[in-house]
């Protein structure tokens, strides 16, 4: 998604919705090598794509993938939306590893299981542009984000483009939760700071989105 002009607000002038949680360090290193292996098997069957803008077909920089009934997925005919097979492929996408599924059970709060694990690899220069998450049929479930690899700046703001943001840092092993009036936060990563991890093979990111796709 293409990078938003909305500037940043001073630390002070912010207040994050509420329902929204940063866990640091939730996930220790051993817990981190573990997960990255379970989602680079995931990216053997799945591998990545560039999804594209609608209506301007311009690709994505970060390159996409998902585990789930559901992945999510972008072109410039349909826009965005959940198919549940894999677009360069065809083949069904791979179950949500089960130490993904943890980090659900242990920071939603939700009593069902995510639909979808959206896996964004960003490497280079690559950065999202801030968005709303709200292609889903219901906004009750939270969102749950996972850092892998490189630290990244990421920048939060308000249910508008126009609310102030403020940036984050987030290193490999947090956590955020975007729930309850965060559910619709505008989000995005800046960018990337490559070289402050090892822990992807060839360097750079791993973001993984746990959503609900379908209403309980």
């Amino acid at each position: 998604m293409e990078p938003s002009a909305t500037p940043a607000s001073s630390p002070a002038a912010f207040a994050p919705p509420s329902g929204f949680r940063l866990l640091p360090g939730f996930l220790d290193a051993e817990a981190q090598r573990h997960m990255a292996a379970a989602i680079l098997a995931v990216l053997e069957q799945a591998p990545g794509y560039h999804a594209t803008m609608p209506k301007t077909g311009k690709p994505m920089s970060v390159a996409m993938s998902n585990a789930g009934r559901f992945g999510w997925y972008s072109d410039r005919e349909q826009g965005y939306r959940y198919i549940e097979r894999h677009p360069v492929t065809g083949r069904p996408w791979p179950a949500i590893p089960e130490p993904v599924l943890d980090v659900w059970r242990a920071a939603a709060g939700f009593g069902h299981e995510p639909e979808c694990c959206l896996i964004n690899l960003y490497r280079d220069a690559a950065k999202m542009g801030l968005h709303q998450d709200r292609d889903e049929a219901d906004f009750s479930a939270p969102v749950v984000s996972i850092s892998l690899g490189d630290e990244a700046l990421f920048r939060l703001g308000g249910t508008t483009r126009r609310d102030p943001t403020r940036s984050f840092r987030l290193a490999s092993g947090d956590v955020l939760v975007l729930g309850g009036a965060s559910r619709l936060a505008f989000h995005g990563i800046d960018r990337v700071l490559p070289g402050t991890s090892r822990l992807i093979p060839g360097g750079g990111r791993i973001n993984l989105t746990l959503r609900r796709v379908t209403r309980p």
